[in-house]
């Protein structure tokens, strides 16, 4: 069966990805991944909470080190890397060829999967780092399933993993470096602004005559002129499975929230389980994935070839809309949660619960639990912190956990309907 691989951007999301799903995730430690900010949310003690609670369910942590080190960094990443191995994780994922062989040196028994940063299209690039010791590929965004069958034909041993969901970048690959000459953060080194995401005044110049003329676009199409559309590949999951040369779905997103981890690992847990039971229902994922915040949603290139797709660019927006609102996330002993919008005594609000968790109707001072056309949902009857404070309504910041009076399953969520611009 396929690996579901989804992100870790700090320990609770890491807990959250196995309860709705995933198979195994990727996160790390500091500025040697190339996400710094989610880098930051671990240090060494969560991270290898993280990976022995991993191991404890049978599940798997890939260590990112993909960042591209300068020559004053190396002796750093060597550390790096010998206090990575020695938490016990499950595979590095890395870009450069020298750090390949640096892992190698260090951790010689360490699983090599080679990032998509390293851009690998075809079987003779694949075949290089093949021979250098790497056992998984993850291929590039822009790859074909039709050039993935041509690599696990040629290379039958070498695990092939591909993305099938979260944010794009408008370069290939995300070898980007805008925001490095506009904010002197390097992409590549994992600290992108996004300034791809900004709208643009365009501007014609002629110098010759000194002239310089303000473009103005069509209504309705805004100066978004780098701005990607997020992958969404949940349509096409029974076809990548179905091609059988795909080891790995892997779903981007370790600086997106604890409701993304959740939902996203639902929904393609969803997908592959019902494939393999012959019950496959697109919409069914396309609309859980409608939940989340988006910038819209593109097929991406995997089905299709690049200069065949029309409607990759947002733009319109940068701004990320989603058909739901999170309003709680319950904390892991189950018994209370933390508010992430607004409730109020009153309200009632949908309830999502992790894979494999039936819900039972019940009912205390409280709150209640009850099932209206095939889904659950919580009513608030009395607001009270676990200082003893009582709310009429409770906002999101507020660090009051709000009491519960029975055990729902761990990181469940709560969340209401919003008008969702697509």
């Amino acid at each position: 069966m396929v690996e579901l691989l989804s992100p870790a951007g700090n320990l609770e999301k890491l807990k959250i990805a196995f309860n709705y799903g995933a198979d195994a995730v990727y996160g790390g430690v500091s500025h040697f991944s190339l996400r710094v900010r989610s880098g930051k949310e671990f240090d060494d003690e969560s991270f290898k909470a993280g990976i022995d609670y991993a191991h404890s369910l049978g599940k798997k942590v890939y260590v990112t080190i993909n960042g591209f080190p300068f020559n004053s960094q190396i002796k750093l990443y060597e550390k790096h890397m010998e206090k990575m191995a020695a938490m016990g994780p499950d595979a590095f994922i890395i870009s450069s060829p020298g750090l390949i062989r640096m892992a190698k040196r260090i951790a010689p028994d360490m699983p090599i999967h080679l990032s998509t940063q390293a851009n690998v299209m075809n079987y003779l690039d694949a075949s290089v780092f093949y021979d250098m010791g790497v056992e998984r590929i993850i291929a590039a965004r822009e790859i074909s399933l039709k050039d993935c069958e041509e690599i696990k034909k040629k290379l039958p041993d070498l695990e092939l993993e591909a993305f099938v969901h979260g944010s794009m970048c408008f370069a290939y690959s995300g070898r980007c470096l805008i925001s490095a000459m506009q904010m002197g953060r390097v992409p590549n080194r994992g600290s992108c602004a996004n300034d791809c995401r900004f709208e643009y005044t365009m501007y014609a110049a002629n110098e010759e005559h000194g002239t310089l003329f303000k473009i103005e676009e069509q209504p309705e199409e805004g100066t978004y002129i780098y701005n990607a559309k997020d992958m969404n590949l949940s349509a096409h999951v029974d076809e990548i499975l179905r091609s059988g040369v795909i080891d790995s779905l892997k779903i981007e997103g370790r600086t997106k929230s604890p409701y993304y981890a959740a939902i996203t690992a639902k929904a393609y847990r969803d997908a592959i389980d019902d494939f393999y039971a012959g019950r496959y229902d697109a919409k069914k994922y396309q609309a859980e994935l409608n939940t989340t915040k988006n910038r819209g949603f593109t097929d991406a290139y995997l089905i299709q070839r690049p200069y065949q797709k029309h409607n990759t660019q947002n733009l319109q927006t940068a701004i990320s809309d989603g058909s739901h609102q999170v309003v709680g996330l319950v904390d892991e002993s189950g018994t209370s949660f933390l508010c992430k919008h607004k409730i109020c005594i009153g309200d009632s609000v949908e309830v999502v619960v992790p894979k494999g968790v039936e819900l039972q109707p019940m009912e205390n001072e409280f709150a209640k639990v009850y099932e209206d056309r095939g889904k659950f949902y919580i009513s608030m009857k009395k607001i009270v912190g676990q200082s003893g404070k009582e709310f009429e309504c409770i906002h999101s910041g507020n660090t009051d956990a709000v009491q519960l009076g029975f055990a729902l399953p761990s990181f469940t969520i709560f969340r209401t309907q919003v008008q969702f611009q697509q």
